[in-house]
């Protein structure tokens, strides 16, 4: 198991599902937790330094973390994982309004608080960048908006891996599928059998907890993944190796 002591992680979209993960876990591993949120809910998160603010905004981004930083020390690991899900599933039903708000909140955000906390890991020369993509970034899968931030994520942590890998900065990436958190509550309420729906797409047959996907996070964030930057980590359940379960339900002989 990765050993975090004493190390400042940084996470983004904190208060969700994944985000509460993500905190509990790099605490678990001995890390100290800067907890970021637009959600007042952040500081629930006991034992983390926490803060209300919109990640869409570059200068609060800056002065927020500039602000806890004095009190923590600069930051070890960055978990980009701030996200809106992007609720226009299609181009045609996308408005401008809709899709500005996502790409804001999903991409921008991501390259604000990048930007934000790159100038002292380079001074020390040492640090690690996660990003929460998705699968949507790899395939279309609907959410034109929030499949777009994600793809645009994932080249985005290529650049960062490739300009920083000089100076001791790792930066990579994970693409989750379906993950049991209550961002589907309102989904479920209207069909209480669509995580069983779901799962039959999955080769593993079923979909991931949080838990799993913020132990790959901090496996690439850790000194056990030291060589490995630029790297995009599916963690979806085989969904993106192929479908076995979709292929046959498409054959011609089913029209």
């Amino acid at each position: 198991m990765s050993d975090f002591k004493g190390s400042i992680v940084l996470i983004t979209g904190a208060s969700g599902g994944l985000g509460r993960a993500l905190c509990g876990h790099f605490a678990d591993l001995g890390a100290k937790i800067i907890a970021l949120d637009r959600d007042a809910r952040v500081h629930d998160l006991a034992g983390a330094e926490c803060a209300v603010v919109d990640v869409s905004d570059p200068e609060a981004v800056a002065e927020t973390i500039r602000k806890l930083t004095e009190r923590t020390g600069p930051v070890d690991v960055l978990v980009n994982n701030a996200a809106i899900g992007g609720a226009e599933r299609t181009v045609a039903k996308s408005t401008v309004a809709g899709w500005e708000e996502t790409v804001a909140i999903d991409l921008h955000s991501v390259f604000y608080c990048t930007k934000a906390v790159l100038p002292a890991m380079q001074d020390r020369q040492r640090g690690s960048i996660v990003m929460v993509a998705s699968v949507n970034g790899l395939t279309t899968l609907g959410s034109p908006a929030y499949s777009a931030s994600k793809a645009a994520m994932l080249s985005f942590t290529k650049s960062v891996a490739v300009e920083y890998g000089r100076h001791g900065i790792r930066a990579n990436a994970v693409c989750p599928g379906t993950i049991r958190t209550p961002i589907w509550q309102q989904r479920l309420d209207g069909n209480p059998h669509l995580f069983e729906q779901l799962a039959k797409w999955y080769p593993l047959g079923r979909i991931a907890e949080p838990i799993e996907v913020a132990r790959a996070v901090a496996f690439l964030a850790s000194e056990d993944a030291s060589f490995i930057t630029g790297a995009i980590l599916n963690v979806d359940g085989g969904l993106m190796a192929g479908n076995a379960v979709m292929a046959s339900e498409l054959t011609v002989e089913k029209y």
